[in-house]
Order: structure tokens, then sequence, then C-alpha cells
């Protein structure tokens, strides 16, 4: 039996169907951008790529916590 992802993963599947694009992708536009803060590089994806905050978020979160 599967375990329950949890935290900032949890909203990966979301965010492929919703923006089409495979998660992948979008860790590592946030790890392109090393020297950025946290709040900062969740503000670039939604002005940028036309994220919502909280997919933003969860993705910024995962890079930060798994560097």
């Amino acid at each position: 039996m599967a375990s329950e992802v949890k935290g900032p993963a949890s909203y990966f599947p979301s965010i492929e169907r919703t923006y089409g694009r495979p998660i992948d992708d979008w860790l590592e536009l946030v790890r392109s951008r090393p020297n950025e803060g946290h709040m900062e590089s969740v503000a670039w994806l939604k002005s940028e790529h036309g994220l919502g905050h909280g997919h933003a978020n969860a993705i910024v979160a995962f890079v930060r916590a798994n560097q």
C-alpha cells in the first residue's frame, strides 16, 4: 500500500494538470534561481508563469527543503 504524499509534493499532480507541464520543469525553473528568497521566487512564478499562490509556494518550498 502506497503511503499518502504530504506537504508541498501533494500539490504536484494538480500543478501538472493545471499548467500542463511536468513538475520537474517547474522545480528546475526554481533551482535555476538559487540566490532568490522564497517569496521572490513565489512572486516570479506568479507574475511570469501565471501560477496561483499556493502552487507557486509549494514548488518553492519543496525546492528549498531539498537543496
